[in-house]
């Protein structure tokens, strides 16, 4: 019902605005229809020009004021996860500097310089030094911005082999995520998607007769020690797949016929994100608007109270039920996770 207010609202709106111009247009019968503009016509667009740039920075205040959730990043849960808020935010305050500033200037320089009968234009048909200023000060920027980045990078993506990362496969396949554990012996057996089996259950295509694969545990749910450092390999049945998992700062391609890595440390467990301030008021507001959708939620089978968890999802449009490939991840303690992992299966027990 409130669709159809707002919808009845905007077409009223709509229909006034239409009458309002032609009241306008007939009020100017009479009146000088020459397409130059003259000396009034340059004063009215200047001051609407101020108009604008006052309208600029009253809706960016009232969108810092009313809407903005300061600091503008938060929440990440990898040891990296701090340094990659910080390139963003320092690229976020030079591009707010920079759109301050040369908004003001276009504005102010288009009502100042307006055009006025009998007044020459001034201008520079070249200038070394002005070229040389506007041109230097974005090099040094973003040559800044890109050595700080590629150094953040390389911190990322060396991973220290002699921190004994856990070993992870990450298998993307439409529409759902798969994770196969290297086990006791930290080394993932060979697979390949030319060795799938359905009728055994080899869903991966991991190699039978690979000894490596004999401890390896494939799961539908991702379960992280903290503070241990894991290293993902990555592939994908059919086409390309991007996983994604943002309190972790980590993203990676999936691509079919290769295989690709990424690397982190989480931090933080599922059950210390969940009680941190800003987590449980976003679960309320969540779930308050949960509460008023209950009877469609319900029946579709949902449960009605929200609960965070962590996700890895598909961050590439794969697909019909892109939007919903994703798998749950569970940050918990090296005991929790240890008493977890002794009540899975291993791959040769897990195949019919």
């Amino acid at each position: 019902m409130t669709a159809l207010f707002t919808i009845i609202i905007v077409l009223f709106v709509a229909v006034a605005l239409w009458q309002m111009v032609k009241i306008f247009d007939l009020a100017q019968v009479g009146t000088t229809d020459s397409q130059i503009a003259d000396d009034q016509d340059n004063k009215i667009n200047g001051y609407l020009m101020m108009g604008f740039l006052v309208f600029i920075y009253v809706m960016t205040i009232l969108c810092f004021w009313f809407i903005g959730d300061l600091p503008l990043l938060s929440n990440a849960a990898s040891e990296h996860g701090s340094e990659v808020d910080n390139l963003m935010v320092i690229s976020m305050v030079v591009i707010f500097i920079v759109q301050t500033i040369t908004q003001f200037l276009l504005h102010y320089f288009a009502f100042k310089y307006k055009g006025e009968k009998g007044k020459k234009a001034f201008f520079y048909a070249d200038n070394n030094t002005l070229e040389f200023i506007w041109t230097i000060i974005p090099v040094i920027v973003l040559a800044g911005l890109i050595i700080y980045g590629l150094f953040t990078w390389n911190d990322i993506m060396n991973i220290d082999e002699d921190e004994d990362p856990m070993v992870i496969e990450l298998y993307a396949q439409q529409f759902n995520w798969k994770a196969r554990y290297s086990g006791e012996d930290n080394v993932l057996g060979k697979a390949n998607v030319r060795l799938i089996d359905i009728d055994r259950s080899n869903i991966l295509g991991v190699d039978e007769e690979d000894p490596n694969a004999v401890d390896d545990v494939i799961v539908t749910e991702l379960h992280l020690p903290v503070g241990k450092p894991v290293v993902f390999k990555m592939r994908s049945q059919d086409v390309l797949h991007s996983a994604y998992m943002p309190h972790f700062r980590a993203q990676m391609n999936c691509v079919p016929g290769m295989v690709t890595q990424f690397g982190f440390t989480p931090t933080v467990t599922t059950a210390e994100m969940r009680e941190t301030p800003e987590m449980v008021d976003k679960v309320k507001g969540i779930n308050e608007l949960r509460r008023e959708r209950a009877a469609a939620i319900e029946e579709s089978g949902q449960d009605l109270i929200y609960e965070f968890d962590y996700l890895l999802l598909c961050n590439k449009i794969c697909g019909t039920s892109h939007y919903n490939m994703q798998m749950k991840i569970i940050v918990e303690t090296q005991e929790e996770f240890d008493a977890w992992m002794k009540e899975q299966k291993t791959f040769p027990n897990s195949l019919n």
